[in-house]
């Protein structure tokens, strides 16, 4: 029998603002009109990463990837392609080196190097249809570890993983879970931080986006891991698709009894809800975080005690973010082994960066820990755009810093990073060529534009102070 052709179309936030849903639309309509219903389906999936170049609309099994499509190009796409089985070279990428075609997106620089954990079924699968999930072994790892695993079984293998926080701080996730699993309590809680603040960042976003299964699996494996039977995503209000997509799923996964009572026929139980945020960076701090979930201001407070002994309401709490959540499965399914098999002996696993700023190829990639800040901008990246020089990449947001051409052969990693003077941060990576100016206050960094007619730095927003080159 021959395999059913699938469409898969970039559903992320920047396709979706530059004419995703009529390309959708347009394709249904050309598919119906051509009497396809029954051998093509066209999925809106999460993002695809190489947002430089949407909106993407891939087809399934030739694997074939368009780039920069329009609406008007959809009827094109079914006649040509779908019913004649040509591929549309116009709508190919072009390898910049040797300007060559490429018609599969493993071939382009852009994904070469990445290895997808975090974001395994973005841009793969409908993140709207648990059905789809389910089908990519999501719940897979949840059912395995309650049927077969003990919560102490769980907290090892993550503590063995080597797993640690991907929203900045770096800190190990399976001793956050071990400290808090060790801490009895009538109630205990697990915050998802999805309050993203970081300049550039849009990681989480974007998982919520294409993969919210991923992020409630974490959460109630990591509930099952400590004693918990509630959970909270904490989300700022200005991701309306993020926080649209995981109340669908949340919706959706009760329905189909993976949270509620009684999960997978188990007398452990489970169940979610969203808190929402209003964009203040400083709750991305867990405390004040938690403060701002609980009605007061987000503000932080000193520690100890850790949340895990006294976070939410008082109540032992881990917080994870979302990155950190949509990797557990994975670990779980495919063990310690293989997952301190990539990246390095104290960073192991991948990191999720967003590439903005003067680089070619803008976009969100994931790559193993250890690779190079040169082969993430210059191989990954494209390099720098209209051929400038690049002069420096900041990193870690307002707490992070800037690292310059002799820093390009860094290892990203966590220990790394810091001893250059910056960090990881939650991924936010961008990039600025040799006209870019920043200021650095007390190490936050703002961006500023070159006055071009007198050459010198425009005057800086927080006074007279002049702005100074790297």
């Amino acid at each position: 029998m021959k395999e059913k052709k699938k469409i898969l179309v970039c559903g992320g936030t920047g396709c979706l603002s530059a004419k995703g849903e009529q390309i959708v639309e347009n394709l249904r309509n050309s598919i119906k009109e051509h009497g396809l219903k029954n051998d093509v389906e066209v999925i809106q999936t999460g993002c695809f990463g190489f947002c430089e170049k949407g909106p993407i609309v891939k087809i399934m099994p030739e694997n074939t990837f368009y780039i920069e499509v329009k609406p008007e190009d959809a009827e094109r796409i079914v006649v040509e392609d779908i019913i004649s089985e040509k591929r549309i070279v116009e709508l190919l990428y072009i390898d910049p080196k040797n300007g060559e075609r490429v018609f599969e997106g493993e071939n382009m620089e852009f994904y070469k190097k990445q290895i997808r954990i975090a974001l395994k079924n973005c841009g793969s699968i409908d993140p709207e249809s648990i059905e789809q999930y389910m089908a990519a072994e999501g719940y897979a790892a949840l059912k395995k570890i309650l049927t077969t695993m003990t919560p102490e079984s769980v907290v090892k293998i993550i503590k063995d993983s080597g797993l640690r926080g991907r929203g900045g701080g770096g800190y190990s996730t399976g001793l956050k879970w071990e400290f808090a699993s060790k801490n009895i309590s009538d109630q205990k809680y697990v915050v998802c931080n999805a309050d993203e603040g970081d300049p550039g960042a849009f990681m989480d976003r974007s998982i919520l986006e294409g993969d919210p299964h991923s992020v409630i699996e974490g959460m109630i494996i990591a509930g099952y891991a400590i004693g918990a039977t509630k959970g909270l995503v904490y989300i700022r209000a200005e991701y309306p698709l993020a926080i649209e997509r995981l109340r669908k799923a949340i919706e959706t996964a009760r329905k189909n009894g993976i949270l509620g009572e009684k999960i997978f026929g188990t007398d452990f139980q489970f169940d979610i809800e969203i808190k929402y945020g209003a964009g203040a960076f400083v709750c991305g701090e867990e405390t004040a975080l938690i403060h701002s979930m609980e009605g007061g201001r987000g503000e932080p407070t000193t520690k100890p005690p850790y949340p895990a002994e006294s976070g939410y309401w008082g109540k032992p709490t881990i917080v994870n973010n979302v990155e950190t959540l949509a990797n557990i499965a994975q670990i779980i399914l495919k063990g310690v082994e293989w997952f301190r098999s990539i990246g390095t002996k104290n960073s192991p696993g991948t990191k999720v960066f967003a590439l903005a700023g003067k680089i070619n190829n803008v976009g969100l990639v994931e790559v193993p820990m250890g690779t190079t800040l040169r082969e993430v901008i210059f191989e990954i990246g494209g390099g720098i755009k209209n051929n400038k020089k690049f002069k420096a990449v900041q990193t870690g947001g307002p707490s992070g810093g800037c690292l310059t051409e002799k820093d390009l052969d860094t290892p990203i990693d966590f220990d790394t990073l810091l001893a250059k003077g910056s960090m990881m941060g939650s991924g936010g990576m961008i990039v600025m060529d040799e006209d870019d100016c920043m200021v650095a206050v007390s190490k936050f960094y703002l961006e500023f534009t070159v006055d071009e007619s007198c050459g010198k730095c425009a005057p800086c927003r927080i006074g007279n102070t002049r702005l100074w080159e790297i």
